[in-house]
């Protein structure tokens, strides 16, 4: 055909043009000339006439063509008639128009299976789990929509009724005759239907990266639409650029530390890395809050409620958004606002959130367990540190944190509202820039950060998650920025910890000396109050080996349980550390106290002559002391 020919839309508008279109065999042509037929229509200004003859001559067409297939067991060959974008489907013996779908029998009306147009127009099956959903349309009020349901709601009589609370007109009396019209039409339709591969996770799924790669359907939880809905580019890509530089320009560690992790968490899978918390914290309003936004800003709108969360929530809630965020960033603001459940188990929603893995848990809708998992990084912000409300390693050395100085930005208001009005950029371009390297190529330059960062006084899980970070800045500033702001190693080191730092051990005794310091009176015989011990001296054989809290042992127990300590690992270093008296074999030793003889715990007080102390022995705590407790 010479599309040049048709140059006025009579000559377009004839059935004769359309008939040499429909007689192309390879459907890959044939939808290449209707393209080209579509640009000319629009030239001539009668697209929407020729979009309305080609759907016409669509339905006339597969009437046709289906009209040899096998009739139903009735003897009927009908296909839907309804007004829309869709295009018509068999649907052997049932009566599909305007007015509803009838079931028929010998073609005598029977029942009703639904007061509406509704047809199932796509399958869609998950990447992950294996599981199929169904995309239904149906016609209310002379408009249609579109809904997404597990493919099991639709095949049973007793769940089909929930999609009344969709806006479909199903009861428990025509339920039956619904499913069955719905399981004809998507059989008899099968290389009309489309399958959609879809994922309820974001980020990499097999060689592809969502929200970014259209050829996977978002198909996650509808908590979550919104969250969706806000990822992705708004504005001006050169402002939201020009704005970042000038900031990154300042030096501040604040500022590039966290846009580095932000950008980070999606090489964490790539790498093979467990997730890990950055906390931002200070007590000034220095720019806390507007960091957090400059790093939801790399993926998605930084406006509160929109892509940042908080802590008040409850730990199912959070596992589930990690879950669906999977690879990119879950950023929470103000870790000391939290949910009374949050409160109470603080420590353990950390651990949980750094394990990448949620509780197995029963999904209802397609009555199997289902696991949650996800590999990413966890940005936060707060007055206090982090790691000042976990005890466990475990859970410290997978936090990252850096104190937020003073004026962090010169007009924090202009910041926040340059970001708000431009996001969404930086996230893509950085997808595409780490697709474009492979796997291999950024595991190589982690590996280059991590052996820099290796220390026998620092933590190295704390490496691993820091050489991330580093990586993700390098390829950042070589490709995006261009400006040669790297963060320096040495920069990067002073956010370590060191290894005896964050011993739970380590940190028992801290507290336990702690304790002692503030409650002398429950070593003094003279005060009216429970004792927890004595204080004592131990010399032996006339030489001075120090000055012991001799505890008993039951209070050194509940010491321990109210810190969230292990008492018997705890005595296990403490002897290793030489800080315990004790008899042979043993972790205690009899002590006479008030006259009686009991088993106690002979803990050495940690360098008392370093110490300053009152006239009875008791250290003086000083007003600048750092003390542990608010």
């Amino acid at each position: 055909m010479d599309i040049t020919t048709l140059d006025t839309k009579e000559k377009l508008l004839s059935k004769a043009v359309l008939d040499e279109v429909f007689e192309i065999q390879d459907e890959i042509d044939r939808a290449i000339m209707l393209l080209s037929l579509q640009e000319k229509a629009k030239m001539l200004g009668v697209k929407g006439q020729f979009d309305d003859l080609v759907r016409a001559y669509k339905r006339v067409d597969l009437t046709f063509k289906k009209s040899s297939q096998k009739t139903s067991a009735s003897g009927i060959n009908n296909y839907t008639d309804f007004e829309g974008p869709y295009e018509p489907m068999y649907c052997g013996s049932w009566l599909a128009g305007e007015n509803g779908v009838y079931a028929q029998n010998m073609s005598q009306v029977e029942q009703i299976a639904c007061y509406h147009p509704i047809l199932p127009i796509e399958r869609l099956k998950n990447l992950e789990t294996g599981e199929e959903q169904i995309k239904l349309a149906f016609k209310r009020n002379g408009r249609w929509e579109e809904i997404i349901v597990p493919k099991t709601m639709i095949t049973s009589a007793s769940k089909i009724v929930a999609l009344s609370g969709r806006g479909v007109a199903v009861t428990s009396e025509n339920a039956k005759l619904l499913v069955r019209y719905l399981s004809d039409v998507e059989n008899r339709n099968t290389s009309q239907i489309a399958v959609q591969y879809s994922s309820s996770k974001l980020g990499w799924i097999k060689k592809e990266f969502l929200p970014y790669d259209t050829e996977i359907t978002f198909d996650g939880d509808s908590r979550f639409r919104q969250l969706f809905e806000n990822i992705g580019e708004h504005g001006n890509r050169d402002k939201w650029y020009e704005h970042v530089k000038s900031l990154r320009q300042s030096g501040r560690m604040e500022i590039k530390l966290m846009l580095a992790a932000s950008f980070a968490s999606v090489l964490i899978h790539q790498i093979g890395a467990l997730p890990f918390f950055v906390d931002l914290w200070g007590e000034t309003e220095g720019g806390k809050t507007v960091t957090l936004m400059l790093a939801a800003s790399v993926w998605a709108n930084p406006a509160e409620s929109a892509y940042i969360g908080d802590f008040k929530t409850t730990d199912v809630a959070l596992e589930a958004k990690a879950n669906m965020l999977n690879h990119l960033p879950m950023i929470l603001d103000d870790t000391s606002k939290k949910n009374r459940r949050i409160e109470e188990n603080f420590e353990g929603v950390v651990y949980d959130l750094c394990s990448g893995k949620g509780k197995t848990r029963s999904n209802r809708d397609i009555g199997i367990n289902t696991e949650s998992h996800w590999n990413n990084c966890i940005l936060t912000n707060g007055e206090r540190p982090l790691t000042s409300y976990v005890n466990q390693g475990g859970a410290i050395n997978r936090i990252l944190e850096i104190e937020c100085g003073e004026k962090v930005y010169e007009d924090p208001q202009m910041t926040a509202d340059t970001l708000k009005q431009n996001y969404g950029f930086a996230g893509k371009d950085f997808v595409e820039v780490v697709k474009a390297m492979g796997a291999d190529a950024v595991l190589e330059i982690q590996k280059g950060f991590q052996q820099q960062l290796f220390d026998d006084e620092k933590m190295q899980k704390q490496s691993i998650s820091l050489s991330i970070i580093l990586t993700a800045d390098k390829i950042a500033t070589d490709t995006l920025f261009k400006d040669g702001q790297y963060i320096s190693i040495d920069e990067a080191k002073k956010v370590l910890i060191d290894r005896n730092e964050l011993s739970d051990n380590e940190r028992c005794y801290r507290y336990i000396m702690d304790k002692v310091a503030m409650n002398g009176m429950r070593f003094d015989d003279d005060t009216n109050c429970e004792k927890w011990g004595v204080i004592r001296d131990y010399v032996d054989k006339d030489v001075f080996k120090g000055k012991y809290a001799v505890f008993y042992t039951q209070s050194l127990d509940e010491l321990c349980k109210i810190g969230g300590f292990s008492k018997k690992a705890f005595l296990s270093w403490a002897n290793k550390k030489n800080l315990l008296s004790h008899s042979p074999g043993k972790n205690t030793k009899p002590t006479k106290i008030n006259g009686n003889v009991c088993k106690c715990v002979w803990l050495k007080i940690e360098e008392v002559s370093e110490l300053e102390t009152d006239e009875n022995g008791w250290i003086k705590v000083d007003e600048q002391m750092e003390l542990p407790f608010d």
